[in-house]
């Protein structure tokens, strides 16, 4: 199979309109049935169900939607890290380092320094993300590198090295209730009628429901706290730099959290091995 191809699978299949597919693709939608039939006839799979009703994927689709996307990100990030790595020496950022805006404050500002003072320590550039787009990052190859958080991120596919491990605390408005206890328990923190937890976006954009604020970003977060209207479960690192207006309290029984730094498994970076070898040492 080719990736132009492949391109013109996952265009029908999240369209489930070939018209639709055709403008999306810019080509007009003759050629583009001829590619798909012929895809189908080289796999001896049909894809596609076409009807009167619409286009439906068959289960063989479902299989191809799901390996196409993975195989069109891999050439991808192939394409972004050889661009960067032929710009190593032009002095633009030769590896890039994605990390939760607002987490691992600390860690990164110790890893960077470490890194810096390695032999041949290239420029950083660093991504600070949303909740869970560095595994994003990692797979497109916008990123060389992260900084993940398990059991939140899913670090399936990459190579890692646990850095340390931390229990969560609760962050309150400042005066609440709960914020003069030495510890809360999860069930007491989720149960509070008039401070939901926040609803991130899924990897779609989408965001889940419940009665909680939807946030995008820790700034929108901290400021719904200070007016009361929410509260979070955050890893206890967070409590440096907590604005004033806020308190936390640990959480007893929350599951601990463990940050590890991840790149893929077929990097040949000596950057990247660089910055693994410094935030190990630290």
């Amino acid at each position: 199979m080719e990736t132009r191809e492949l391109r013109y699978f996952v265009a029908v299949a999240e369209e489930l309109h070939f018209g639709r597919a055709a403008q999306r693709l810019g080509m007009a939608q003759p050629p583009l049935s001829r590619a798909i039939a012929g895809l189908e006839r080289r796999l001896g799979a049909v894809l596609l169900e076409r009807s009167s009703r619409g286009v439906t994927l068959t289960g063989a689709g479902a299989v191809l939607l799901r390996e196409a996307r993975a195989a069109l990100d891999a050439v991808e990030a192939a394409e972004r890290r050889t661009r960067r790595a032929a710009l190593a020496g032009t002095g633009r950022p030769a590896v890039v380092l994605a990390a939760k805006a607002g987490a691992s404050g600390e860690l990164l500002a110790k890893l960077l320094g470490a890194y810096a003072a390695e032999p041949g320590a290239v420029t950083v550039d660093v991504v600070l993300c949303g909740p869970g787009e560095q595994t994003r990052l990692l797979h497109d190859g916008r990123a060389d590198v992260a900084l993940l958080h398990r059991p939140f991120d899913d670090t399936a596919g990459f190579d890692t090295e646990s850095l340390y491990s931390e229990g969560q605390v609760a962050v309150l408005p400042a005066g609440h209730p709960l914020g003069a206890r030495p510890h809360v328990r999860l069930a007491e923190v989720t149960d509070l009628p008039d401070l939901p937890l926040p609803r991130w976006p899924r990897p779609d954009g989408t965001f889940p429901d419940g009665p909680g604020p939807q946030v995008r970003d820790q700034t929108q977060l901290t400021q719904l706290i200070a007016l009361g209207r929410a509260c979070a479960i955050v890893p206890e690192s967070a409590r440096t730099g907590l604005r004033e207006d806020l308190t936390a309290v640990p959480v007893a029984d929350a599951p601990e959290v463990t940050t590890v730094i991840a790149w893929p498994p077929h990097s040949r970076s000596t950057a990247v091995a660089g910055l693994v070898r410094a935030a190990t040492a630290l």
